[in-house]
């Protein structure tokens, strides 16, 4: 029982820190193995993702998402909309993967909100950074790094949890790298 909890809550994890990334990816992963395979089981309200309607929007906004974000201003226009849409589907992946654990939807949601949104904020603060110091040459470097982070990630979280633990750990150093090399520079 203690090993399947902590599987669950490395996927939640792993899912809700990719989707501070790219909102879409993560939960069209979920979304899709719900749906074709038996990698993971949506309850009720979740399995609502497994729709072919949901999954169909799901790709359109991912595939919008991955477009804009490619293009310097733009990128930065997305991150400020998506300020609140990351931490939202950081918050419905938390939920969605702890439901069959009984964690109370109420603080699952907040977990995923925290994770989503802290990434979604380092996010934010960098891409600004990278667009000035390469004049958006970088841009479209970084995001599709991120897009591709985003997508290992949330397969990496259903497929093999423990490996999101490991992936999380390499995350937060590669972030206190970056933060402490910015500091030392100012």
């Amino acid at each position: 029982m203690a090993a399947r909890t902590f599987l669950t809550l490395a996927t939640a994890f792993g899912l809700s820190t990719a989707a501070g990334l790219n909102a879409y990816i993560p939960l069209l992963v979920v979304a899709l193995l719900s749906r074709t395979t038996t990698l993971i089981t949506l309850n009720e309200p979740y399995d609502a993702l497994t729709s072919w309607w949901v999954i169909g929007v799901l790709g359109v906004l991912m595939v919008v998402e991955i477009l804009v974000n490619k293009v310097p201003v733009a990128d930065t226009v997305d991150d400020i909309l998506h300020t609140f849409v990351r931490p939202a589907a950081g918050a419905i992946l938390f939920a969605a993967s702890t439901n069959v654990i009984g964690l109370h939807p109420a603080l699952a949601a907040v977990c995923g909100v925290i994770l989503a949104g802290g990434v979604h904020a380092a996010k934010t603060a960098a891409r600004p950074v990278v667009t000035a110091t390469t004049a958006g040459v970088g841009n479209p470097v970084v995001s599709t790094v991120e897009d591709a982070v985003s997508f290992i990630t949330s397969v990496v979280a259903v497929v093999a949890p423990y490996l999101v633990v490991v992936l999380l750990v390499i995350l937060a150093s590669v972030v206190i790298w970056w933060l402490a090399r910015r500091r030392r520079a100012r």
